[in-house]
């Protein structure tokens, strides 16, 4: 399909859907079961962030890295099967799903919503948009992440306890997935914290990599 939006990735999305606990290793890290259906949340588009631009992290909150798989919507669709959710894929990214700890500890501990830990301004660092034919088959390939040179996390999509079909048809049985939508498919584990003046560096096998400085925000 034509990238015609999709190649400029700070100019469209309408949601950014993410996906937690989907790597059963980073589930126990986490002091969590792995779960039996997708954990769900969600981040606004004002979390988007491109390379050259740094990681504001929130005042006195402690922040973590999760470098993740991004599915990228290219056709719309609800209540889509297994069976055709590859069909509805347009292409891919990879992204950071930054996450303010204090504020998700806060909200847990209390019931309520991640919104605010997982939707703060540059939440979501992206690389550029990859088409189809760059990443063959998504459910191989590597994600690694170092912090100032040491490396942090490296596992693979192999491991992800939902696959790409089965979020695509999940979620689109509860919303509309539109053109342009954004799914993060999970980390892997080995998160840890990003403090300023931190350098983050990750990748996706040898297709794509990108590097953020992380600024404590003013």
């Amino acid at each position: 399909m034509a990238s015609r939006n999709l190649s400029r990735f700070s100019s469209f999305g309408k949601k950014i859907i993410g996906i937690g606990k989907n790597y059963s290793e980073h589930a126990k890290e986490m002091g969590s079961s792995v779960p039996s259906e997708p954990v769900v949340f969600l981040k606004p588009t004002t979390a988007y962030l491109t390379e050259g631009n740094p990681i504001l992290l929130p005042l006195n909150n402690d922040v973590d890295h999760e470098v993740e798989l991004g599915v990228v919507i290219g056709k719309p669709g609800k209540d889509i099967s297994e069976s055709s959710a590859m069909s509805h894929v347009g292409g891919y990214v990879l992204a950071l799903d930054m996450s303010n700890r204090t504020r998700q500890a806060q909200s847990k501990n209390a019931g309520l919503p991640w919104a605010l830990s997982k939707g703060f301004d540059t939440s979501c660092p992206v690389s550029k948009f990859l088409d189809l034919s760059q990443v063959p088959d998504p459910h191989s390939v590597q994600l690694w992440l170092k912090v100032n040179g040491v490396e942090r996390q490296n596992g693979n999509t192999a491991d992800m306890v939902f696959k790409i079909p089965t979020l695509i048809s999940y979620l689109s049985c509860h919303m509309t997935l539109e053109e342009g939508d954004l799914i993060l498919t999970g980390t892997p584990k080995g998160v840890g914290p990003v403090k300023h003046g931190d350098v983050v560096e990750c990748g996706l096998g040898d297709i794509v990599s990108m590097t953020f400085n992380a600024e404590d925000r003013k």
